[in-house]
């Protein structure tokens, strides 16, 4: 184990530099950011939930997955953003249709799809494999500020930004035009038909999902 170094010492703390408070990003803050899926252990391949990505509460029976999205560029670069996107929801369909809503923008925006685009490539490129070809992903959202569950403000990424918003091309970037992975996931819930600019993110345990 390495020794500590003279000005980092573990019995005395005068010296060590005061705790930094981060303020709140503000609302509607548009960014770039890398998706990460913290794994709950919790697989269904019926659904083809695999690779232990989804994770499932032992209290309400509600299924997602667990993001960290991690902001890439600008004055906000490296700080950190959680939320859960709904997959199922014992109470109902809605949470499960607001994650995958999300999901969609989500592809679209990483893989510069325009929503309305129904070519077959555009479909082809709003399919995965399982859950893995999400982490890691990179694609824009909209940050927003919402009261958590003591009544705290929080930041929340609110909506994945999409190639028909005029802000996507600057934010995003040259989008990589590598092959998209055929064949694979589909839930078994309908597909989301509307074409809108942000689809929401379920940033917040619903009250369907408590």
């Amino acid at each position: 184990m390495n020794s500590t170094s003279n000005n980092a010492a573990w019995n005395d703390f005068n010296d060590a530099e005061e705790q930094r408070e981060f303020a709140l990003i503000p609302p509607k803050t548009l960014a770039k950011v890398i998706m990460t899926i913290r794994p709950g252990g919790y697989d269904d391949p019926s659904q083809g939930w695999i690779g232990g990505y989804a994770t499932r509460s032992d209290k309400t029976g509600a299924v997602y997955l667990n993001a960290k999205f991690t902001i890439l560029e600008g004055p906000f670069a490296k700080r950190v953003v959680f939320g859960l996107i709904g997959l199922y929801s014992p109470k109902g369909p809605d949470w499960t249709n607001m994650g995958r809503s999300f999901l969609r923008a989500i592809l679209n925006s990483a893989r510069g799809i325009h929503p309305a685009d129904q070519t077959p490539q555009a479909q082809t490129a709003r399919r995965i494999r399982g859950f893995a070809d999400l982490d890691g992903v990179e694609f824009v959202v909209r940050i927003d500020v919402e009261k958590d569950q003591n009544g705290e403000d929080k930041n929340v990424v609110k909506a994945a930004i999409q190639p028909d918003s005029k802000e996507y091309a600057a934010l995003m970037g040259a989008v990589s035009r590598a092959p998209v992975p055929t064949g694979g996931f589909c839930s078994s819930a309908p597909a989301a038909h509307a074409a809108t600019p942000a689809a929401p993110a379920v940033s917040t345990r619903p009250t369907w999902a408590q």
